[in-house]
């Protein structure tokens, strides 16, 4: 792979990265919009949908993870390519400009936020879940 190549591939993943993270927001957000609108506590479907979001969670943070090591790796080969060669001093221009705004992402930090996140939002839906059964019982048309 050449110079511009391996800038293209650490972008594209980088994309892809950001992909993975916004599929995440939204299915979070239908989640918690789908247990607000809900009327009757029903303790069975918030089990399936915690067990159904678990294993969505669990699957995108390894897309996350894997994704965020072959962009490491890429920026590796980029901060490792040689400015040497009829286009060296394109490689020394390009690198000024833009290694400076390639971080390098920390995975652990990642999996614990995206972890914390999966905890707020599971811990999340079983409140609601409570509270929908806490006004179930409140209710008068409650017969015990």
């Amino acid at each position: 792979m050449n110079y511009a190549e391996l800038i293209q591939a650490y972008f594209e993943r980088s994309v892809a990265l950001q992909n993975y993270w916004t599929v995440y927001i939204v299915v979070i957000g239908g989640i918690l919009g789908f247990s607000t609108f809900r009327q009757r506590p029903e303790a069975v479907t918030t089990l399936l949908v915690t067990v159904l979001y678990a294993m969505f969670a669990y699957k995108n943070l390894g897309a996350i993870d894997h994704t965020l090591v072959e962009r490491q790796q890429i920026l590796s080969a980029i901060r490792e390519y040689p400015a040497t060669g009829s286009n060296a001093e394109d490689v020394r221009r390009v690198r000024a400009v833009l290694e400076p705004i390639m971080p390098l992402a920390d995975p652990s930090g990642v999996t614990y936020f995206h972890v914390a996140c999966d905890l707020l939002t599971v811990g999340a839906l079983w409140a609601k879940e409570w509270l929908r059964g806490k006004r179930a019982q409140e209710s008068p048309l409650h017969v015990t």
